[in-house]
């Protein structure tokens, strides 16, 4: 912005005066002449004599078409006034120098000027100009701050207005360009990772996410562990054990791990049991036993495997059941009734017989139930549930009976180990 008085010179960049003794007609009345002056024009006499002095080239430059307008440079002797001690009359602003011409006066390093403290003064040929410092704008005679948080180039996010100036300022997630008003985000993953574990940057902020087997707490930056076993009780067969970011799964002692998830008995028989030569090793549900190989007890005789049969020379025989069969069966814990456990068969088929069975000992509480599937088979049903681990010696008999009322008994020796789980 130019003063009043001056316009602005592309060329030059700079304010230069304007001629308006050149522009504006009939400057002057009543015969006077017109002499541009810097930032306006005088109106004398056409007798007057006007001195201007070298420097003031633009003053010459737009007088020196006109009458009775002499050029003088101080620092030339021969070019000072006709009459050295003869005293000139300087226009208002310009002073009388050593050499005689007439010269400007800097009211502003003279202080003579009339500029407010907020105002900054620039010294002009003949005069002065009161301008604003940067920042601010001229209202009157007061100096205003200009607001340029509404003038462009706008900044990015939000313009901080302050006394003469402005600032910009960035959302969160963002931080100022190079250039002070473009705002760029901000990579939080490669500035800090904030993170516990992954970071994912996103524009003007970033998540966190955890590995597998964690999850995000509350502050949404650090990791958790997942406590897996809680999620469900059905997780694993057995017992469910939390790790850091996982979680595995154990059996009871007698099973081992299948499938990561699920527990299966282990059979001790085939692969280290501490049965003796004289013992039979029994596998069970979560674990084994040892049973004699000979099980018969006097006055039976083993004959086959697990098969004792009383000698018919033998009195007491007579009274008892004519064979025993020693007979081994596992089941889990807790196994759902009714179920079918066992069939007992005749060995022998006899014509004109009937067979009759019976549990004739061991269900002194009722767990057990014999059904007759045919005339020389029969069913062992369990109708109760039995939790283990615990032991069952069920005797099941077969009565045969002939036509000629010949009377015989077999017994068939059952042992039920029920485990200590439902797998």
């Amino acid at each position: 912005q130019c003063t009043d008085g001056y316009e602005w010179d592309p060329v030059r960049q700079r304010c230069k005066d304007i001629d308006e003794c050149e522009i504006v007609p009939d400057a002057c009345k009543g015969g006077m002449k017109c002499v541009n002056h810097y930032g306006g024009y005088l109106c004398l006499p056409r007798t007057a004599q006007i001195i201007v002095n070298e420097r003031e080239e633009a003053a010459a430059e737009s007088t020196s078409g006109r009458n009775n307008v002499i050029r003088r440079t101080p620092a030339d002797p021969q070019r000072a006034p006709p009459n050295p001690t003869h005293q000139i009359q300087c226009a208002a602003g310009y002073e009388q120098s050593d050499h005689n011409v007439c010269q400007d006066i800097d009211e502003c390093a003279t202080g003579t000027h009339n500029c407010r403290a907020d105002q900054v003064c620039v010294n002009l040929r003949g005069s002065f100009s009161c301008q604003c410092p940067p920042g601010y704008q001229k209202r009157g005679d007061q100096c205003v701050d200009i607001d340029e948080c509404t003038l462009p180039p706008y900044c990015h996010h939000r313009c901080v207005n302050t006394p003469g100036s402005y600032y910009c300022q960035c959302n969160a997630g963002f931080q100022l360009a190079s250039n002070n008003h473009t705002c760029v985000d901000i990579n939080e993953c490669d500035a800090n990772n904030p993170c516990a574990q992954q970071c994912y940057n996103i524009l003007g902020s970033f998540i966190c996410q955890c590995n597998p087997g964690f999850e995000l707490s509350s502050d949404r930056i650090n990791c958790e562990d997942t406590d897996e076993c809680r999620t469900s009780s059905y997780i694993c067969q057995y017992q469910c054990v939390n790790e850091p970011g996982k979680f595995s799964c154990v059996c009871p002692e007698g099973y081992q791990v299948v499938g990561g998830r699920t527990c299966q008995d282990i059979n001790e028989c085939e692969t280290t049991n501490e049965c003796r030569e004289d013992e039979i090793c029994w596998n069970y549900h979560g674990g084994f036993r040892c049973y004699p190989r000979n099980p018969c007890q006097e006055p039976y005789v083993l004959t086959s495997e697990n098969r004792c049969v009383c000698p018919v020379s033998n009195a007491i025989c007579r009274e008892l059941p004519y064979s025993v069969v020693y007979k081994y069966m596992s089941i889990r814990s807790d196994r759902t009734v009714p179920s079918d456990i066992f069939q007992i068969q005749a060995t022998t088929i006899y014509p004109n017989t009937i067979n009759t069975f019976r549990i004739k000992s061991g269900n002194e509480n009722g767990e057990f139930y014999l059904r007759q599937t045919s005339t020389v088979s029969a069913m062992l049903v369990l109708v109760k549930s039995l939790t283990g681990p615990r032991e069952h010696i069920v005797d099941l008999e077969m009565l045969t009976v002939n036509s000629l009322n010949y009377r015989t008994s077999s017994v068939l020796r059952l042992t039920i180990i029920v485990g200590p789980y439902a797998f």
